[in-house]
C-alpha cells in the first residue's frame, strides 16, 4: 500500500500521513463496546475486556508514533442506545486514551446512536457522513459520506470486518482470518458519488475490526450480508480489490461479482457484472481468491 496509508503490522491499525510535514493520525474500526459484556460482567470478557482494547489501541499509536486517534465508527456494540452498565465503560475507555496522551476523534457509525452524550469532553466528534483529514476522508462506510469526503484522494472505511475464508486451523475453526481491504480506482473504474457523478478518490483501504469478538466477512464467498452489501456494491464492485493478511501477506485480487446500479437508474436497475480479475503475481498463501459456488435450493414437492 502507498507511505500515506500503512496498515500498522500484526494490528488493525493503519497509519496515515496526510501530507508531508503534517500530523500521523492512527486509524482503528469497529471497537464494538460492550460485545460479549452485560449488566453481571459490563467490562468484558478476558481478552477482549474494555481496559485490554484501550490499552490495544495506545500500543497500536506508539507503534506508529503518532498522538492522533481517529475510531472510524461503531464505537459501542447495541445499536439503539447506550444501557445504563455500558455508560461508565464507554467512558472508562476514552479517559484510558486521553490519559495516555493522545488526541481522539469519533466518525459515527450505524452502532452509535445515543453514544455521543457518554463521551467525554475532550473527544471531537464526525458525523456519520465521514470528515476529510487533508486529502484522505474518513468515513464508517455504512451510508454515503458527504461530498467533501468523496473528494478525497484516499478513503478509509470499516464497517465490512473484512477477511477470509481458509481451511479450518486450531486457532481458526472455522477458517476466517482477518485482512485488510484495498481498491483501487481509474478513470475506466472511478469510484462514484449518490449522483453518479464520478468521486475524485483513486483508493478505498476498508479497516478489519479492533475488537477480537467481532464477526468476520468471507470476502471470497460469492456476496456479503446484507448489512454490508452497501458498501459492497457502490465502493467495493467499481475499483479493483486486492486482500492483505494482518501480517502483510498479498492474498491476491479480491472478485467483487455483485452488480452496480447503473448512474441515474432506478434502484433496480442493474448493470451486467464485471469479470472477476485474478491476480498476475504469486502470493505466499496460494492464487487469487475466488467466490465460493452458491448453494442449490430444493424444490417444492
Amino acid at each position: 500500500m502507498p507511505s500515506r496509508l500503512r496498515p500498522i503490522p500484526g494490528t488493525t491499525g493503519l497509519c496515515v500521513e496526510p501530507r508531508d510535514g503534517e500530523e500521523r493520525f492512527v486509524v482503528v474500526a469497529d471497537v464494538h463496546l460492550g460485545l460479549g459484556s452485560g449488566p453481571i460482567a459490563p467490562r468484558g470478557p478476558p481478552g477482549a475486556s474494555s481496559a485490554e482494547l484501550a490499552e490495544r489501541a495506545i500500543r497500536v499509536c506508539e507503534t506508529a508514533r503518532a498522538h492522533r486517534l481517529v475510531i472510524a465508527g461503531d464505537v459501542k456494540h447495541p445499536i439503539v442506545g447506550v444501557p445504563p452498565w455500558l455508560r461508565p465503560v464507554v467512558f472508562d475507555f476514552f479517559g484510558a486514551l486521553l490519559e495516555a496522551g493522545l488526541a481522539v476523534e469519533v466518525v459515527l457509525g450505524n452502532h452509535d446512536v445515543g453514544l455521543v452524550p457518554q463521551l467525554p469532553r475532550e473527544v471531537t466528534v464526525h458525523p456519520s457522513t465521514g470528515v476529510a483529514l487533508g486529502p484522505v476522508g474518513v468515513f464508517h462506510g455504512h451510508r454515503w459520506p458527504a461530498e467533501p469526503v468523496l473528494g478525497a484522494t484516499a478513503l478509509v472505511a470499516g464497517h465490512l470486518h473484512p477477511g477470509l475464508r481458509f481451511a479450518p486451523t486450531a486457532s481458526a475453526p472455522d477458517g476466517k482470518v482477518r485482512a485488510w481491504l484495498r481498491v483501487e480506482y481509474d478513470a475506466r473504474r472511478p469510484a462514484r458519488g449518490p449522483d453518479g457523478r464520478p468521486a475524485a478518490t483513486r483508493e478505498l483501504v476498508i479497516v478489519p475490526a479492533f475488537h477480537p469478538l467481532a464477526g468476520t466477512e468471507a470476502l471470497n464467498r460469492d456476496r456479503p450480508e446484507r448489512g454490508r452489501s452497501f458498501l459492497y456494491a457502490r465502493f467495493l464492485a467499481p475499483g479493483s480489490a486486492r486482500a492483505y493478511l494482518l501480517d502483510g501477506t498479498d492474498v491476491g485480487a479480491v472478485p467483487t461479482p455483485l452488480r452496480v446500479p447503473r448512474p441515474g437508474s432506478p434502484r433496480g436497475g442493474r448493470s451486467p457484472p464485471r469479470p472477476a480479475e485474478r491476480s498476475s503475481s504469486p502470493s505466499r498463501r496460494g492464487p487469487a481468491l475466488r467466490p465460493a459456488g452458491r448453494r442449490g435450493r430444493r424444490r417444492r414437492r
